[in-house]
């Protein structure tokens, strides 16, 4: 019953960076999921895989998983480097490193 704690990443398929400042606290899988033979749908007997909490900071979702003996791994989520502001930038004469074909 161990617990991953991350920040979501945004979404791919659109440009909005929405429920990506909380932090989520999830259960990894205990068991591995197995299709039902009738229908062939996917399931599994583990319930606390369908519960995600959503916390404000990590300290606040480590402090829950602490007091509640959950084991728990964190995950730092990945800052992008800074981008260029404008095409123009590329071309400026005080740029540090100099640019050339």
């Amino acid at each position: 019953m161990r617990a991953r704690i991350y920040r979501p990443t945004k979404n791919a398929m659109q440009s909005g960076k929405a429920r990506t400042k909380t932090w989520v606290l999830e259960f990894e899988p205990e068991s591995a999921k197995r299709p039902d033979p009738l229908m062939g749908w996917t399931s599994s007997n583990d319930m606390r895989q369908q519960v995600q909490l959503e916390f404000d900071t990590s300290e606040e979702a480590i402090a829950y998983a602490d007091k509640n003996a959950i084991p728990y791994q964190l995950f730092e989520p990945h800052t992008p480097k800074p981008r260029p502001k404008s095409y123009a930038d590329n071309f400026r004469f005080d740029r540090k490193v100099p640019w050339s074909h």
